[in-house]
């Protein structure tokens, strides 16, 4: 029997709506005060489309495409808006949605926020440091956190090797 994540995930991607979910209402980066802070038209020059609809404006690319949900090698997933190292190849696991997904993110590197798009309450994350948009955190991860860190890897850089920060 397909659990409830499972058919959502199906479902988002064969109305096609996980793409739509670019009209959701911007990160709001002007709230908060990040690290690093660019204006729109910056964002646009480094980020490649697909990165700015997700880190920028809380889009989610369709399950299955980022080449990172496969990535196997150790080494840190870090933000593709601002190259924080933001999650370690440790804690990333196969959830079986889709998206890379992680049960932890890396200590002082993510922030959470209230999502209620979708006709539904979710906890957004972004990063700590420049406000963009990764993904969702569930409450129906692995242990020990028991949380799924279920993540955009279009949002994500993957840099080899051991998995931890050095220094």
């Amino acid at each position: 029997m397909t659990n409830r994540r499972h058919f959502i995930t199906r479902m988002l991607g064969l109305l096609g709506l996980a793409g739509l979910a670019g009209k959701a209402s911007p990160v709001e980066a002007a709230a908060e005060n990040f690290e690093v802070a660019k204006s729109e038209a910056e964002w646009k020059k480094i980020l490649t489309p697909a990165q700015f609809n997700v880190l920028r404006k809380e889009g989610t690319e369709r399950p299955y495409t980022s080449p990172l949900n496969d990535e196997k090698r150790s080494g840190l997933f870090h933000c593709a808006g601002c190259d924080l190292p933001i999650y370690s190849s440790k804690t990333k696991y196969e959830s079986g949605t889709g998206w890379p997904s992680f049960w932890a993110p890396l200590d002082n590197a993510v922030g959470t926020k209230i999502d209620r798009g979708f006709l539904m309450t979710r906890t957004e994350v972004h990063c700590r440091r420049c406000g963009g948009h990764l993904g969702h955190v569930f409450d129906d991860g692995p242990k020990p956190t028991g949380k799924r860190h279920c993540l955009n890897g279009v949002a994500l850089k993957f840099e080899p090797g051991t998995g931890e920060l050095s220094g």
